[in-house]
């Protein structure tokens, strides 16, 4: 059986790292991406040693090409071809009427939850196409539920960075699985992360169909489904965990 390498972006904490423990415990060998938490990235990493796991810790802003490239290579130096993306790392940006949110503020979310989630595509489309030598692969998307309802009040921006995520997720998709990659979305409904604040989490959580947030563990095994040959006829989906949300 072929070496599984998973870079999972943005795994310092969170889904992210959830992701990465997760990805470890089922045979990938993980990279733990992160752009300023190197102690948080460091715990995953060790996390995952101890349990008998192979990863590295690489910090890069994904919103940097240039960055995002070495990112890959030294993957691939360290493990080889890197199988599997998740594209995790996103900024929420505050909390805010859009009409209040400052330009700075907007174009971060915008570099880092789009162009960010574009740069790391397209490498790995780059590297696992077959057209271009690769051996195929797998992309999972992390956008959000709130692409669907808006967030209006609080946060517009973020959901309108993730409808493009979830745009782009249905078109490559479609053009990269003749390419043997395979690509789809989760759209998490709210979370207890660091991105909701103990009073969003106790004012939003009990209006949750299922009656409470979601644990990071509980998104990262459908991540982990979909970049499983479990699921090899899915395609350009955009799986809703959101307890119903």
């Amino acid at each position: 059986m072929e070496a599984q390498v998973v870079i999972v972006t943005g795994a310092s904490k969170g889904i992210g790292a959830a992701t990465a423990r997760l990805a470890a415990e089922r045979g990938y060998a993980v990279v733990v991406n992160y752009r300023e938490d190197a102690g948080g990235a460091a715990a995953v990493v060790r996390d995952i040693e101890a349990a008998g796991g192979r990863a590295m810790a690489i910090g890069a802003d994904t919103s940097d090409e240039i960055a995002v490239r070495d990112m890959f290579d030294a993957a691939e130096a360290r493990f080889g071809p890197v199988t599997s993306l998740v594209n995790n790392a996103g900024l929420v940006g505050g909390t805010t009427c859009f009409a209040d949110l400052e330009t700075e503020v907007l174009r971060r979310v915008l570099e880092v939850n789009v162009m960010g989630t574009l740069f790391c595509t397209r490498e790995a489309a780059r590297r696992m196409s077959i057209s271009r030598g690769g051996r195929g692969g797998t992309i999972v998307n992390v956008s959000s539920v709130g692409a669907q309802l808006g967030s209006p009040g609080e946060r517009v921006h973020y959901a309108a960075s993730k409808g493009a995520v979830n745009s782009f997720t249905v078109g490559l998709a479609k053009e990269a699985i003749r390419d043997g990659v395979r690509v789809n979305a989760v759209s998490p409904g709210i979370v207890r992360t660091t991105a909701n604040s103990d009073e969003r989490i106790a004012r939003v959580g009990p209006t949750v169909p299922i009656g409470r947030a979601g644990e990071p563990e509980e998104i990262a095994r459908t991540i982990l489904f979909l970049l499983s040959p479990e699921s090899s006829y899915i395609v350009g989906a955009n799986i809703m965990v959101t307890g119903g949300r």
